[in-house]
């Protein structure tokens, strides 16, 4: 029999599935502190990213599903 492995909570909060089943972020450093940031910086912290294929496998894992 297979073991189940238990959700890790911090990691459940911080990604979601897509549709296509790959793994999406939010991007860090946009909670305080914006005024020394750029304009440019703080723009492409709005969107967030897709796991990459090498740390899919160990996140998806942790995630329990």
């Amino acid at each position: 029999m297979k073991i189940k492995h238990k959700t890790k909570k911090a990691v459940a909060k911080r990604f979601r599935r897509s549709k296509t089943g790959k793994l999406k972020f939010g991007k860090a450093n946009r909670g305080h502190l914006l005024g020394q940031k750029s304009r440019k910086r703080k723009r492409q912290l709005r969107g967030g990213g897709i796991v990459s294929d090498a740390d899919h496998a160990r996140i998806s894992m942790t995630l329990g599903k």
